[in-house]
């Protein structure tokens, strides 16, 4: 237990800092009386005292954190976040199960963007708001935003940012302090976010809207307030406007934050996933526009793109909004889709899935072992832009990619064996590890996740933390020898 105190000191000045987060969606359910101010004065006691007793309790064991405490912490505030993140819906919705709020509470703060509720339209103003804030909060990391605090409070955070950011480059440094870095991300994500705000009330959204969804596709959530999703305004103005953001969050932002710092749109021109971004979404985008005309599913051209183009960025950057059910196009569509989702985003963004960069040099990978194939002796290198990849990474890439589709197969197996049927089973686990949102199935776009039992519920909810930490950082606290002296 001595061990462990230190992550439990941590944890503790993390929680009495959560309680801060309750107070936008307070401030809102004051100022329009919506009913629901006692949900966040409950929320704010509960997660500030709860931390500050745990701070008295574990305050002896202080001491720098090795790289072990900071994997510990990062799955402990991942997994504890959600439960004090759950309350003002439970105390709001007393009729939901703890089961279905820690799942929506884990769904959006992972920024999933997965539901269990329906009757979204009528939920306090304040409700949704803060539905979408745990997007905005979880979709840089929540670790990020402590790591550019807790240097105040005395503690180093540089282990904590390795552990949450296991891209394939996570030891790139931006600036020579961490904690620079982490709020230098911070003010870049701010300030886009209230752009795309501002955009989205100018198109003609209400600001309550316009900040629900705003926090939704900076984070690339999902979650709406409204039930329909996009579809409730029917504009192609904000669905344009939500396309353009949810593509620049689908972009790393260390690449806007250096941006930023040198004003100079170079370094996107530098980014080695960019270009990969764009052309396998233009591909894409081109591709089902054409393949739903041709079906007949829609009658003409511009009406095919609009819906093609606005479904094929949400799902693919794992925003995971719809402008209408796509559930029911023929299946190649969706599932084109879906796939997607698994790879495109940026790593450094706020999307899930494997990311764009491991894609890459997985092709690049499969293409060096093929001409290998034809040249035994020549000495191929794979490279990004032109510098070369060590073998280190490659490998490690690799084994992203087996824990990801073993992940993928054994859980859709367990929801499958629970009694869900095999396409649901599938679509879910890969909306759940790629932090999407909708399935397909009994879990699409028109639907939400409410059809689960409770077991299948707490698989899909474990399945989101899987994806959000990147797969290794849950299960190397999972393993005996993460334990071992």
């Amino acid at each position: 237990m001595s061990a462990i105190l230190p992550v439990i000191h941590i944890l503790s000045k993390v929680l009495m800092l959560f309680a801060l987060a309750f107070a936008l969606p307070l401030g809102i359910s004051v100022a329009l009386e919506d009913g629901a101010e006692r949900a966040y004065d409950e929320a704010i006691a509960i997660a500030f005292v709860s931390g500050l007793v745990l701070w008295m309790l574990s305050r002896r064991g202080r001491r720098e954190l090795q790289t072990r405490d900071g994997f510990l912490l990062v799955v402990l505030i991942w997994a504890v976040l959600p439960l004090y993140s759950a309350v003002p819906l439970l105390v709001y919705m007393p009729e939901l199960s703890f089961t279905d709020a820690y799942f929506e509470a884990v769904s959006g703060l992972t920024a999933t963007g997965a539901t269990v509720l329906s009757g979204i339209d009528d939920l306090p103003p304040s409700i949704n708001i803060w539905r979408t804030q745990m997007h905005w909060i979880g979709g840089m990391g929540v670790i990020v935003l402590v790591v550019a605090v807790l240097p105040m409070l005395g503690v180093g955070g540089r282990q904590l940012f390795k552990a949450e950011t296991p891209t394939p480059m996570k030891d790139s440094k931006l600036t020579p302090r961490m904690a620079e870095t982490a709020k230098g991300l911070w003010q870049v994500y701010a300030a886009i976010t209230l752009v795309c705000m501002g955009a989205l009330w100018l198109g003609g959204m209400s600001w309550v809207d316009a900040i629900v969804h705003g926090f939704s596709v900076m984070g690339l959530g999902g979650l709406s307030s409204h039930d329909a999703s996009m579809a409730f305004f029917d504009s192609v103005l904000l669905e344009v406007i939500v396309m353009v953001f949810a593509l620049i969050a689908g972009i790393s932002f260390s690449t806007h934050f250096l941006a930023f710092r040198t004003r100079s749109l170079l370094t996107y021109r530098v980014d080695s996933e960019i270009r990969w971004y764009f052309a396998v979404l233009a591909l894409s985008v081109a591709g089902l526009t054409w393949f739903l005309w041709a079906k007949g599913f829609y009658l003409d051209l511009p009406e095919a793109l609009r819906y093609a183009a606005f479904n094929t960025v949400s799902v693919a950057t794992t925003l995971g909004f719809s402008n209408t059910d796509y559930n029911v196009w023929p299946y190649f569509a969706p599932l084109w889709m879906l796939f997607l989702s698994s790879f495109i985003a940026s790593s450094g963004s706020t999307g899930g899935g494997i990311k764009m960069l491991r894609a890459v040099l997985l092709y690049k990978q499969v293409y060096r072992e093929m001409i290998k194939l034809v040249h035994p002796n020549a000495a191929i290198h794979t490279k990004l832009g032109r510098q070369p990849v060590p073998n280190k990474i490659i490998y490690a890439v690799l084994a992203f990619l087996f824990i990801y589709v073993a992940s993928v197969v054994i859980l859709s197996f367990i929801l499958s064996a629970s009694g869900l049927d095999v396409f649901t089973a599938f679509t879910a686990v890969v909306a759940m590890v790629n932090n999407t949102g909708p399935g397909l199935g009994q879990v699409g776009p028109a639907s939400t996740y409410a059809v689960l039992n409770d077991f299948q519920t707490w698989v899909c909810a474990f399945a989101m933390l899987l994806g959000r930490l990147e797969f290794f950082t849950l299960l190397v606290v999972l393993t005996p020898v993460f334990w071992r002296k």
